[in-house]
């Protein structure tokens, strides 16, 4: 009876161990998918002056979270080739590899990349325009006119064509000194692309070719400056007076300097706020293609045309050019550079966008976001060191979700209409509030903005934004006063995208959404993925034994 009891209670306290050693294992397989997780190392980045107003906003952000980036703003042209010659861990640019520009190769030189979409935004038109001392804040400007000023046709700002957009309003007589970039700039290629895509007639002759180029071809009086920041510097200065120049809309903002309220197809004159720019911005083709070297690059001709009339015809979006070669197709980086770059770029696509809007720029839509995150694991499939752990589109917080409404973009959602006296024909509208014309920053709406649920995000499939189209009549008195404008930010999308994918705004369609939680790459997460099998199997080893052993010895017992 006694040794039956000792038995027993022996089985009782084996069962125990092997249930706790099952635990522990699972436990040990369960976290041991990321026990190759990189520590980031610093990486640089170069290109793109035009957003860096978002980009030094984030590298200031991520350097809290111990993610070290430095970045130049020294053109988009250079930023490419910086990540050719592998100076740099990634760059910055407004439009893709070109193939040639300027008569200078461009591409990647064999180092395999992908495009990221980061930020949206308008390219805008300041101005110094001065009379007795007091500066005009309420200029506006149709299409054919600013491609008329910057291929100097039109050279005083009281040229009648001037005092038609402005409603019978005459400027003095001031001689116009367009100011443009000298660098390979996007700003230039947002400019020209739109300058050739709507008034080739004028355009062509001046360009002596057609399209878009990056390097303006200047003539004449016009006055070149290097980077958007010495453009801004320049049209503001005391010798500026009579100067107009083209740089993305945060620069005027941080400035506090005026631009200019453009024509839209609609008939009105508006600003390159982030509601506009998310308005204008659901008319953009992107190349959808995933099998495309040209993927999510952006084609801008149906933005120019949108019939919305809250659209800035010169809005686009900008990319990072991300490095998704392995050790040994790209040994510049390492485990802890791409980790980096997997961190700051997913910090840049999530809670970046939030704090962007009032920087003169406007947040992405969720579907780019997701594409995005596509683009992100590229660089865990190329390293399977790197975490992507936190990549969660549920917890994005960016102002442009809304929860269970993978298809709507608040921003767009909720523009406001503009106000009756910036149509063509009325006005112009007195010198506004703000000089930046920006609106308040959502915070709530019925469903709330964030994080959309991983679910409805996933089949999101229909037309994103179809119900901000038809919104916002009722925000028409938000819009007034905002006189002092700020023309807003375009671009040609590039050329070899042309054509190519659905509205920006569109849902990636169906089979192309990128999950709204990410798997793990293969190589770097097998255990991850046979844990519960493996979990399953160590049960059934050790609970087996155990159950047949307690089996036995309750029969012993009933024998005794």
């Amino acid at each position: 009876m006694r040794h039956s009891r000792i038995r027993h209670s022996g089985w009782r306290v084996a069962s125990t161990t092997l249930v706790l050693v099952a635990i522990a294992l699972i436990g040990v397989l369960a976290s041991s998918g990321l026990a190759g997780a990189a520590t980031p190392t610093e990486i640089n980045g170069s290109g793109s002056s035009w957003a860096y107003g978002a980009v030094g906003q984030w590298v200031s952000d991520v350097a809290s979270e111990g993610v070290q980036v430095s970045y130049t703003p020294d053109g988009d042209a250079q930023g490419r080739q910086d990540f050719a010659n592998k100076v740099s861990d990634f760059a910055v640019s407004s439009e893709g590899f070109q193939g040639v520009e300027n008569g200078v190769a461009d591409n990647s030189g064999g180092r395999p990349y992908a495009y990221l979409p980061i930020a949206s935004g308008g390219t805008s038109f300041t101005y110094q325009i001065k009379l007795d001392g007091v500066q005009v804040e309420n200029l506006r400007l149709s299409g054919e006119t600013l491609t008329k000023i910057f291929t100097n046709q039109i050279t005083n700002w009281d040229d009648p064509e001037i005092t038609k957009d402005n409603n019978g309003v005459a400027l003095p007589s001031l001689p116009i000194v367009p100011v443009v970039q000298s660098e390979g700039s996007g700003s230039t290629y947002q400019v020209t692309g739109y300058f050739a895509t709507e008034f080739p007639s004028v355009w062509n002759p001046f360009a002596g070719s057609p399209g878009a180029t990056e390097y303006f071809p200047r003539q004449g009086n016009q006055i070149a400056q290097n980077g958007s920041d010495a453009v801004m510097n320049y049209v503001s200065s005391t010798a500026g007076n009579g100067s107009i120049g083209y740089v993305e809309y945060h620069y005027p903002i941080e400035a506090n300097y005026p631009v200019v309220k453009v024509l839209n197809s609609a008939g009105y004159f508006t600003l390159p706020t982030q509601y506009n720019v998310a308005v204008a911005l659901e008319a953009a083709q992107i190349n959808m293609d995933p099998t495309s070297p040209n993927y999510l690059l952006q084609n801008l001709d149906n933005v120019y045309t949108d019939p919305d009339p809250r659209t800035y015809p010169l809005s686009s979006y900008v990319y990072m050019i991300e490095p998704t070669g392995t050790s040994q197709s790209d040994p510049k980086e390492t485990d802890g550079s791409r980790q980096a770059l997997a961190d700051f770029a997913y910090y840049a696509i999530c809670q970046g966008q939030k704090e962007i809007g009032a920087e003169g720029y406007s947040a992405l839509p969720v579907n780019l976001v997701e594409a995005a995150f596509g683009q992100i694991q590229k660089i865990q499939q190329a390293d399977s060191n790197v975490d992507l752990t936190n990549l969660n589109i549920t917890t994005c917080n960016n102002p442009t979700f809304v929860l269970g409404q993978p298809n709507t973009n608040y921003l767009a959602q909720i523009a406001p209409m503009p106000p009756a006296c910036d149509q063509q024909g009325a006005g112009p509208c007195s010198a506004g509030v703000t000089p930046t014309g920006l609106g308040p920053t959502p915070t709530s709406t019925s469903g709330g903005p964030g994080a959309g649920s991983a679910s409805s995000i996933g089949s999101a499939t229909a037309a994103a934004g179809a119900g901000g189209k038809a919104a916002g009549a009722a925000g028409a008195a938000g819009a007034a006063g905002a006189a002092s404008g700020t023309g807003a930010g375009a671009g040609a999308g590039s050329g070899s995208s042309s054509g190519a994918g659905a509205s920006a705004n569109s849902g990636l369609g169906s089979g192309k959404i990128v999950p709204a939680v990410l798997p793990l790459d293969s190589a770097a997460s097998w255990l991850d993925r046979i844990a519960p099998w493996a979990a399953v199997a160590l049960l059934a080893v050790f609970a087996v034994p155990v159950v047949v052993g307690l089996r036995r010895s309750r029969r012993r017992k009933g024998a005794t």
